[in-house]
């Protein structure tokens, strides 16, 4: 639950959505069992942590910065919390603003470095492309939202109207770019359009094996999308990730994408494949279309699989 970002809401904001969620039909559902092992089920030290990371403190506008910029900023601290994904956090749990933006792993997906970095961060896409990712969760050449990401823009951000959009993105602009280590800049060119292995591919046969059979339908040797834009990977943040968080997570667990270029729906194969096709499916992936091929294992499989 991400108060330490809506604790800077103006008080009106708040009202609103409380006198929203106060004409929604009342629901009855059990409230499942604490779960947490001792300290961490001592809610009365949240009180501790919230002095410390959670000022009581609303947004105050910048004097020195353009209309269009408070409200980005506004909307990316306050409403949308996008800190609380993409910013690593400390050891205290709370947000690491030395590094702003530039990446963390929350629910076991990988929220990507949004800062200005051109080879790990957005520093190298264009206002045009940023904007179009955030209200549609597409971009091409850039990739496509799915998990946390995905439901983000289906359930908020699509809604945002086009000058709130723009004012995020000149938001997100003017933040300072932080490089991420160990994440290169995305490979764009496309790879071979035939099934001829380049020399990264031949580290995982079974991946390839499992990507002929399953995958080369939506995605192609190419990586360029045999049906639709949608499904290209070339470009793709998630496939240019050493780690292959997302690439694994999707596979297990599917995605879909709905824009005004068309529709694209990815499968889940998480109950089709074991935890070692997975990881070899993915390692190939990132091998053919990536900077950097991966080396994911089926224990950090089965780790993601727990995780989402």
């Amino acid at each position: 639950m991400p108060y330490a970002s809506y604790t800077l809401m103006t008080d009106a904001d708040a009202l609103a959505i409380r006198a929203y969620l106060n004409t929604l039909p009342p629901v009855h559902l059990q409230r499942p069992k604490l779960t947490f092992s001792w300290p961490f089920n001592q809610r009365g030290l949240m009180s501790i942590w919230g002095g410390l990371f959670n000022p009581n403190r609303r947004f105050e506008p910048n004097a020195d910065r353009s209309p269009a910029w408070n409200r980005g900023a506004y909307l990316a601290e306050a409403m949308a919390h996008c800190g609380d994904c993409h910013t690593p956090r400390n050891l205290m749990q709370a947000v690491d603003n030395r590094r702003k933006y530039a990446g963390a792993v929350a629910a076991g997906w990988r929220a990507f470095n949004i800062s200005g970095d051109k080879d790990s961060g957005v520093g190298m896409w264009s206002d045009a492309e940023l904007a179009q990712y955030l209200s549609q969760g597409h971009a091409p050449g850039r990739g496509t939202a799915t998990g946390p990401m995905g439901e983000a823009v289906d359930l908020s951000l699509r809604h945002l109207t086009p000058s709130d959009i723009a004012a995020l993105v000149t938001y997100v602009r003017s933040t300072p770019p932080v490089a991420t280590p160990n994440e290169p800049r995305p490979k764009i060119e496309p790879a071979p359009a035939t099934h001829r292995l380049a020399a990264a591919d031949t580290a995982s046969p079974l991946g390839k094996k499992i990507f002929e059979g399953a995958c080369i339908g939506c995605h192609a040797w190419s990586g360029q999308g045999a049906l639709s834009g949608l499904a290209t990977l070339n470009g793709s943040r998630a496939v240019n990730d050493p780690t292959a968080t997302n690439v694994a997570q999707v596979v297990i667990l599917g995605a879909s994408r709905s824009t005004a270029q068309g529709q694209s729906v990815m499968p889940a194969f998480g109950h089709a494949y074991s935890d070692a096709e997975i990881a070899a499916v993915a390692n190939f992936v990132t091998a053919r279309f990536g900077a950097k091929p991966s080396t994911v294992t089926p224990k950090q499989v089965a780790a993601l699989r727990k995780a989402s």
